[in-house]
C-alpha cells in the first residue's frame, strides 16, 4: 500500500501554450522548448529517462526513450497563470475568477490607505522588473526612506526595501498592512516582500523574500490530509502560498540546491503523508529576468541531483514531479506564461510506465494524492491512480 507521496514543483516550468495563451498575452510560449532552442539543446539525461522528452520535443532531450515513469502534460483549469492559483489547483481548489490585476498601478484609495498604516510615503507604485525598479529607483529610496512598491502581470503587491534603510522585520510588518488593506475588491493574490542590499555600488535582490498569500478559500488537500493524521511536510516556500495552513511542519530554504538537499532528508525520515516541495529559482532567477542560460544551468543542476532523490525513495513512495505555470525567458516580457505544465510520475511498485495524456487539470495530481491516502471527499480533478498502479 502506497502511504506517501512527494511533489515536487519546479516552479515555472511550463511545456507549450495552453489553448487560451492568446487570451493572456503568450502566444508561441513554451518554457522548456524555447529555452533549449536558445542555448543549442539540454542535457538533462535523468529528466529524459523519466521520459520528458516523450511529454514534448525538446532540442538535446531524446523522446526516443524507454521512459522509468509515466509521463503526461496537464491544462490549467483555473483562469490565471501565476504561483497562488497553481499550487491551489494541484491541491484542489479552482479559481474560476482571476485575481485582480494592476496594468496602470494600484489606485490612489489604496496607496492612501497603505501610506497611512505605514506612516510613510511610497515610491514607483507600476508594473515593472522587480530588479529593474530596484535599478531605477534604489538610490531615491536611500535617500528617503519610502519602500518602492510596484507590481506585474500577476496579481500582486511587491514592496522593496533596502535592509539598511528599512529593516526586514520592519518591511514584513508593511506586507501584514497590506494584505489587511487588500481585500474585497482588491484581493491580490500575494504580497511580497522584497528587501535588497547595495553590493559593490549594484542593488541585489536577497533570500529573504517573504510571500503573504490570500487563505485558500476552502480545504485543500493539505488540510485534509492533516486532518487525517498524516505528515504535511512543506520545503520551500509552500507554507507561504497557503497562508501556512493544512501543514505540519515547515523546512525553510535559502535556493534550490539546498531544497532539493533538504527534500532528501525528509524523504529519508519516517513519515506518512505528503512531502510538497517547490524550487523557486528556476522563475525568480530566470525566467523573470529573461536568462534562457542561467536558467538552463538551474536545469541541468536539478537533473543532476535527481538520482539522489530517486535513490532515497522507499518501496511505496510515489514521486510527482511537475510545475505550477510556465515563465519563459525567451518571450519580450518579464511575467508569467500560460501554459502546460509537465507531468512525472515514478514509483518503485508502480506498473510498466505509460502515456497519462494531457490531463484537464492539476487537480488531477491532488485526486491521485487522496485516493493514495484514501482521502474520502476530494472533489476536485480526475485521479490518475488505477493508470499507474501494477496489476
Amino acid at each position: 500500500m502506497n502511504d506517501r507521496a512527494i511533489i515536487i514543483v519546479l516552479d515555472s516550468v511550463g511545456i507549450g501554450e495552453l489553448p487560451d495563451a492568446v487570451r493572456f498575452g503568450d502566444k508561441g510560449c513554451n518554457t522548456l522548448a524555447n529555452i533549449a532552442m536558445s542555448v543549442g539543446g539540454l542535457c538533462l539525461p535523468n529528466l529524459e529517462h523519466l521520459g520528458i522528452g516523450k511529454i514534448h520535443a525538446i532540442s538535446g532531450v531524446s523522446e526516443d526513450v524507454a521512459a522509468n515513469a509515466h509521463y503526461g502534460k496537464m491544462l490549467e483549469e483555473s483562469a490565471a497563470k501565476d504561483t497562488t492559483v497553481g499550487h491551489w489547483e494541484i491541491s484542489g481548489i479552482i479559481t474560476k475568477k482571476p485575481f485582480p490585476t494592476y496594468p496602470k498601478g494600484f489606485p490612489e484609495e489604496v496607496i492612501k490607505r497603505f501610506t497611512q498604516a505605514i506612516g510613510r510615503s511610497t515610491l514607483g507604485n507600476k508594473p515593472a522588473s522587480g530588479t529593474e525598479i530596484i535599478k531605477e529607483l534604489g538610490q531615491k529610496h536611500i535617500e528617503t526612506g519610502y519602500p518602492i512598491v510596484y507590481t506585474s502581470a500577476d496579481s500582486v503587491f511587491q514592496i522593496a526595501a533596502c535592509e539598511d534603510i528599512i529593516s526586514v522585520e520592519s518591511l514584513y510588518g508593511m506586507c501584514k498592512h497590506a494584505r489587511d488593506i487588500l481585500k474585497g475588491e482588491h484581493n491580490v493574490g500575494r504580497v511580497i516582500a522584497r528587501p535588497f542590499v547595495r553590493n559593490s555600488g549594484e542593488y541585489v535582490r536577497t533570500e529573504r523574500r517573504k510571500d503573504f498569500s490570500l487563505s485558500p478559500p476552502g480545504d485543500t488537500l493539505l488540510d485534509k490530509v492533516k486532518k487525517e493524521g498524516y505528515d504535511v511536510i512543506d520545503v520551500g516556500k509552500i507554507g507561504d502560498i497557503f497562508s501556512h495552513r493544512g501543514l505540519t511542519q515547515e523546512v525553510l530554504t535559502s535556493d534550490n540546491d539546498d531544497g532539493i538537499s533538504k527534500t532528501i532528508e525528509c524523504i529519508k525520515k519516517k513519515n506518512k503523508g505528503i512531502i510538497f516541495t517547490n524550487l523557486n529559482d528556476f522563475d525568480m532567477k530566470f525566467g523573470h529576468r529573461n536568462d534562457p542560460s542561467g536558467y538552463a544551468e538551474a536545469l541541468k543542476a536539478f537533473d543532476q541531483r535527481l538520482p539522489e532523490i530517486l535513490r532515497e525513495l522507499k518501496k511505496q513512495d510515489i514521486l510527482i514531479i511537475t510545475a505550477d505555470h510556465g515563465c519563459d525567458p525567451t518571450t519580450p516580457g518579464t511575467d508569467h506564461t500560460r501554459e502546460y505544465v509537465p507531468l512525472l510520475v515514478y514509483g518503485k511498485t508502480l506498473g510498466n510506465p505509460i502515456s497519462l495524456g494531457i490531463r484537464q487539470s492539476f487537480a488531477d495530481v491532488g485526486a491521485t494524492v487522496a485516493e493514495i491516502l484514501q482521502i474520502a471527499d476530494f472533489d476536485a480533478g480526475k485521479s490518475f491512480l488505477k493508470e499507474i498502479i501494477a496489476t
